[in-house]
């Protein structure tokens, strides 16, 4: 099974080749920017579980993208990679929703182990397991079947299987609209109109026996967030 993609935003050619050659010798697929203008374009369009933003560059900053990503892929794993090692540059990267921030130079070892870190952290470094407990049952996504304690089972189509598994990895994370078409559907969400997902969260909340939508909860304006308590 492939590792997940890694989005590399560097201007500096040596630096950039160094960082894709590692993660690809670990096994990551990688996507590259070289510079703010196609790292803008990228972060919010590109299909990718972990961005390494270099800070500054020409066209917008890695500032900029990191504003940019918070308004557009709310939850988005970021680690910061900069020169600037002073504490207001760290302080402003976290604050605006980096995972983590690591001052150049560093090692390629040490990269490494901070990208393994943050995509452990988020729950984002591979797929769930193939069943996950659900509220009064459990989920098979291999067989594609929902079993509960009393008795009822529930198949599930292929999509609403990697729907309900993308939102259980998500642990807990608001997951956007546009993040879940792009992740699942492959489609541009400033390019394309559809109700393909809302008609998926509605089969899934029937199969889950959620009418009160406290499993499969909709958070206005944001996105969907998985409970795994059911609400309570």
């Amino acid at each position: 099974m492939n590792r997940p993609a890694i989005l590399v935003i560097e201007d500096d050619p040596a630096v950039r080749r160094g960082i894709v050659d590692v993660l690809e010798y670990a096994g990551y697929q990688t996507l590259e920017a070289v510079d703010g203008h196609s790292g803008m374009e990228a972060a919010l369009k590109a299909n990718y579980r972990l961005l390494l933003l270099d800070l500054v560059m020409p066209g917008p900053s890695g500032f900029d993208i990191l504003g940019a990503l918070k308004k557009k892929r709310p939850g988005q794993a970021v680690i910061i990679l900069s020169a600037r090692g002073e504490e207001n540059d760290r302080v402003r990267g976290l604050v605006g929703g980096a995972d983590d921030y690591v001052v150049k130079p560093f090692s390629m070892k040490e990269l490494l182990a901070r990208v393994d870190a943050v995509l452990r952290r988020t729950c984002e470094r591979a797929a769930p397991a193939d069943e996950r407990d659900i509220p009064g049952g459990t989920a098979d996504f291999k067989a594609r079947v929902l079993t509960f304690k009393d008795g009822r089972r529930e198949d599930l189509s292929k999509k609403e299987a990697q729907l309900l598994r993308y939102l259980i990895g998500a642990c807990g994370r608001v997951v956007s609209r546009d993040e879940i078409l792009r992740q699942l559907w492959n489609l541009d969400p400033a390019r394309v109109e559809t109700r393909t997902l809302d008609m998926h969260i509605m089969h899934l909340r029937t199969k889950l026996g959620d009418k009160d939508q406290r499993t499969l909860v909709t958070v206005r304006g944001k996105g969907y967030q998985f409970l795994a308590g059911g609400g309570r």
